[in-house]
């Protein structure tokens, strides 16, 4: 099994930042890699709750995924499932966040369970870019 860390730093509050983990509207502003959107983003946000994500590139292709809510600790710790609808594997991701200062807090991802790494590769690519939009929907 394979897995991947990522730890960033973002100029936000730690509730600030877990809430864009939590709301439809915000998810939908940032929760896709690159130039990609986000059409569709719902979330039932309890323990055993779940999520479903829709991403689509510039020619309208779109990637979906989806999972269930398995811990919640506002505003420490999210853990979900994650499956993607054309993929019979589902991994784990963990999502920590401490707060550094009043308005800047660092967001430490782990996304396990991976079973070859080629998946790993490229989940950590896509992450990267989706958290490289993540400042614009926290301003």
């Amino acid at each position: 099994m394979y897995s991947l860390t990522i730890s960033q730093e973002f100029n936000a509050s730690v509730e600030t930042l877990f809430n864009a983990w939590t709301t439809p509207e915000v998810i939908s502003q940032w929760f896709a890699p690159g130039n990609m959107t986000v059409p569709e983003a719902s979330v039932d946000f309890k323990v055993g709750g779940a999520y479903r994500f829709v991403m689509q590139n510039q020619d309208g292709e779109q990637f979906i995924v989806g999972g269930e809510y398995r811990e919640i600790a506002k505003p420490e710790k999210l853990v979900f499932s994650w499956q993607w609808e054309s993929s019979p594997h589902t991994t784990t991701v963990t999502v920590l966040f401490t707060a550094l200062t009043d308005n800047k807090s660092k967001l430490e991802l782990i996304h396990t369970e991976f079973q070859e790494q080629e998946f790993c590769d490229k989940h950590n690519e896509g992450w990267l870019g989706c958290l490289a939009n993540l400042p614009r929907a926290l301003a």
